[in-house]
């Protein structure tokens, strides 16, 4: 007895994500999809490539399925396995089998975190046999036209333990994300943390302090998330010295040193 149905329903996304484009993203995403060309998503924690998807999926009128790789992650977790389920055997699908059977969009976030044996499993689908092999099943999944699969990483996290191997990036057309120019990204926090577009362009002009930083004790400064949390704590009656340190310096850092210097930093602006 198998479990293979996937109620899609659930997976798409009703309404219109909000999201501004930082160049010709939308372009290429739509022309590799249109191609059956696999994705690979480059940028900093926070910079909206989760949120891209979003609206990606949205705008082509498919179901995403998203997995948050973890060291843990196995190749069973992600086809599927079988399972004990009131005296009978049944095989219940992973998420990339489910995406992979429904023509649905399969997003692997922060694929480097996954175990690099797990990893192997999607090469078949990433190149131009866009299959899915079952070995426990003894089936090899043909991919509907519909299917696409996308990863994302973080390049500042490598090391040489986590690295995408070259075997399964050059399978993937990239595309390169960053955080936006601080008008946009001053747009995106008024309108995402409901806050006034002064305030807004100060908490850009905090963010560019703490990025300056990175590599001089921080490892990364604050992302555009980082920005929208304190926005919507100022925006629900939080001082903005407050929402600076707990959504921002105490996110980024530690370090007590660091935070204090953080901190002054906040404090020149607000």
């Amino acid at each position: 007895m198998s479990s293979r149905s996937l109620k899609t329903e659930e997976y798409f996304i009703a309404s219109e994500p909000y999201y501004q484009p930082l160049g010709q993203e939308v372009q290429v995403f739509e022309a590799a999809y249109r191609r059956q060309l696999p994705v690979l998503l480059k940028g900093p924690t926070g910079c909206g490539k989760t949120r891209f998807m979003e609206y990606m999926a949205w705008r082509l009128q498919r179901p995403l399925i998203t997995v948050s790789c973890h060291d843990d992650l196995t190749a069973s977790d992600l086809v599927g396995r079988f399972l004990i389920k009131g005296g009978e055997t049944t095989w219940v699908d992973g998420p990339l089998t489910r995406a992979v059977r429904n023509g649905a969009i399969c997003y692997l976030d922060e694929i480097v975190e996954a175990r690099k044996d797990t990893t192997v499993v999607i090469h078949p689908l990433a190149d131009d046999r866009r299959v899915l092999p079952m070995d426990k099943l003894g089936e090899l999944l043909q991919a509907p036209p519909e299917f696409c699969l996308a990863l994302s990483y973080n390049p500042g996290y490598q090391s040489v333990l986590k690295d995408l191997k070259q075997s399964t990036r050059q399978r993937f057309i990239a595309l390169e994300f960053s955080y936006p120019g601080a008008d946009l990204e001053a747009d995106i926090v008024s309108r995402e943390g409901g806050v006034a577009r002064e305030l807004a362009t100060q908490l850009v002009k905090f963010a560019a302090m703490t990025r300056n930083l990175k590599g001089n004790g921080l490892e990364e400064g604050a992302s555009t998330r980082l920005l929208v949390h304190a926005a919507k704590l100022i925006q629900s009656g939080v001082t903005a010295t407050v929402a600076c340190h707990t959504a921002i310096t105490q996110a980024l850092t530690d370090d007590d040193e660091m935070i204090a210097a953080v901190n002054e930093l906040s404090a020149s602006l607000f």
